[in-house]
């Protein structure tokens, strides 16, 4: 959001590449064209759609020239949207690593050029005798990649249509949604940060006291000491060094018995949520829009999710009263109001879908809540005689499934024997044969093949499925059977942001834009008396967005903050 132009390169053919310097500031510059002058004159080229451009990570690019009072369009093609579409897995999406991977060049580093550190220089301080070849190398390899990247996409199943009707579209769309921003509360944040850092004090206090000794609650060496040799707690698992773990899976398994394991998780997370979001949040707000503005990026996770940082929205803990509180801090402004649209239980409908089961099928298509419909017939009663418990056993062993969670993690989540959970999970194949077959099928195909595919044909590979080692290839198996559905959900949740963002220009510009995607939610800032209009709209956009055997069910809510509608 800070960042300006110091000068342009371009490329039009493979080996050839030229660099407009105008910002180049140090001691002793030469003397460059006007950079007012330069942009004047480019801005006509740059906003014009016809005329095609090819970038890598063309979103920043955007991004940067918007604070030019520039608007990057014709954005037709990007390199590491290519490469990540192209394949998920293999290798990290930068330009020095593709060039090395794709065309066998090693490129000059822009640490090898600025420096390391608190000391590297930024680009303007650049020497142009270093900038120029430097920035110029940039266009060429781009237009070099995109040369032998794109052929590719083309020979391999349906990923040219993944690239060109989902990702590449999607690119403008994240652009538009970073610039935007959205709007916090920073005095709520710093009151629920006064009262986390109380409630943590409280935790030290009960943690030394049932410790009977004081201790640094953060220390693994102290804690090793205490609960290891002083307590004698059971060794679950080892550090790589030989030590008794204090990992986090630990401490939980440790929790169910023992009291001093509770409060140090639960010191933890408070800490956590602190550290990351109540203490951190506030600050993040620019100075100029008074926003806080996220970055979203298309190229990170292995199944086609986004994911997002400076905040990570997506790690805001949503089944806690402190997430949820985190979330009141997100607020419409003057005049506006929140609307929080999600898909309900997507994974499960594409599940149906993909699988086919009858008994899966009939109770989406009737309508029934899935998880009450799944505990009357795991646990053999009548739908409307299906209790609480029976109802978050069943929820668990749905989500569970599709994760491709064994007996011994169901028995955990459950607290149940692990001889127990085992029926539940053979109870739920008799009763949905179809997932059964599906989940064997996939592990099949996913040996076979390497890799497995969304519903629209993203492919995710997964190079360990046929490895030596059980764990590994077990994980793979995992992953093969989830990969799917994520995937799919997350393919779903792009062709709906491309829609609802085309509806939201043309037809409501003024008064409504989307500001935040977090898992499988939309969240809109609309003009109050447009709300009933647009969440209509929305819902038919969203609920629309693919054609599925079940219907693709979703809820939207209103609020002037985040958790309100939600």
């Amino acid at each position: 959001m800070h960042a300006e132009v110091v000068g342009v390169s371009f490329a039009i053919e493979a080996g050839e590449a030229a660099y407009v310097p105008f910002g180049h500031d140090y001691m002793g510059a030469p003397e460059q064209l006007d950079r007012e002058s330069v942009l004047a004159q480019l801005k006509p080229l740059l906003e014009d759609p016809q005329q095609k451009k090819v970038g890598q990570n063309l979103k920043y690019d955007k991004n940067v020239l918007a604070n030019h009072d520039i608007c990057l369009e014709g954005i037709a093609e990007d390199t590491m949207v290519e490469s990540y579409v192209l394949n998920s897995v293999s290798s990290r999406h930068d330009m020095d690593t593709l060039a090395r991977n794709y065309l066998g060049e090693e490129t000059i580093t822009f640490e090898s050029i600025a420096g390391k550190g608190a000391k590297q220089l930024t680009f303007n301080q650049l020497d142009l005798e270093k900038a120029g070849p430097y920035a110029a190398e940039d266009a060429d390899i781009t237009l070099r990649l995109h040369q032998v990247l794109r052929p590719q996409l083309a020979k391999v199943g349906k990923l040219q249509s993944v690239y060109e009707d989902i990702d590449l579209p999607l690119v403008p769309v994240l652009s538009r949604m970073e610039q935007r921003g959205t709007l916090i509360k920073a005095s709520t944040l710093r009151q629920h940060s006064q009262e986390l850092a109380e409630r943590m004090a409280e935790l030290e206090k009960e943690a030394h006291k049932v410790a009977g000794e004081n201790f640094n609650l953060g220390s693994p060496k102290q804690l090793q000491v205490i609960f290891y040799e002083k307590m004698g707690l059971p060794v679950i698992k080892k550090t790589p060094k030989g030590a008794p773990s204090t990992a986090e899976p630990v401490l939980q398994e440790l929790a169910h018995e023992h009291e001093l394991p509770r409060l140090i998780l639960e010191h933890r997370s408070l800490s956590k949520l602190k550290s990351t979001y109540t203490d951190t949040l506030p600050e993040l707000i620019h100075h100029r829009t008074g926003r806080v503005h996220t970055s979203y990026h298309q190229a990170v996770t292995a199944t086609g999710r986004l994911s997002s940082s400076e905040p990570n929205l997506q790690n805001i803990p949503i089944r806690t009263e402190q997430g949820r509180r985190i979330r009141q801090a997100f607020i419409a402004e003057k005049g506006h109001k929140l609307i929080a649209a999600d898909y309900s239980q997507i994974e499960l409908r594409i599940m149906a879908h993909l699988s086919g089961d009858k008994g899966l099928l009939t109770a989406f298509e009737k309508g029934e809540d899935i998880h009450k419909a799944t505990a009357a017939e795991v646990f053999g009663v009548a739908l409307d005689e299906v209790s609480s418990d029976q109802r978050r056993s069943a929820k668990a062993i749905n989500f569970g499934l599709i994760y491709g969670m064994s007996a011994f993690g169901l028995a955990r989540q459950l607290d149940v024997a692990r001889k127990v959970a085992q029926q539940y999970i053979d109870r739920y194949f008799e009763r949905y044969p179809g997932v059964l077959q599906y989940m064997d099928n996939i592990r099949k195909q996913a040996h076979d093949d390497g890799y497995v595919e969304t519903l629209f044909g993203r492919r995710l590979y997964l190079p360990e499925i046929n490895a030596r080692n059980k764990q590994l290839q077990q994980a793979a198996e995992r992953t093969a059977i989830n990969a799917p559905m994520q995937g799919t959900a997350a393919d779903i949740i792009k062709l709906a942001m491309i829609e609802v963002e085309s509806w939201l220009l043309s037809e409501h510009a003024d008064t409504a834009r989307m500001t935040m995607q977090v898992h499988d939610e939309l969240i809109l800032e609309v003009k109050e008396k447009a709300v009933d209009e647009i969440r209509e709209g929305l819902i038919k956009r969203m609920s629309g967005a693919a054609k599925l055997a079940v219907p693709l069910l979703v809820e939207a809510g209103v609020g002037d903050n985040w958790d309100q509608a939600h």
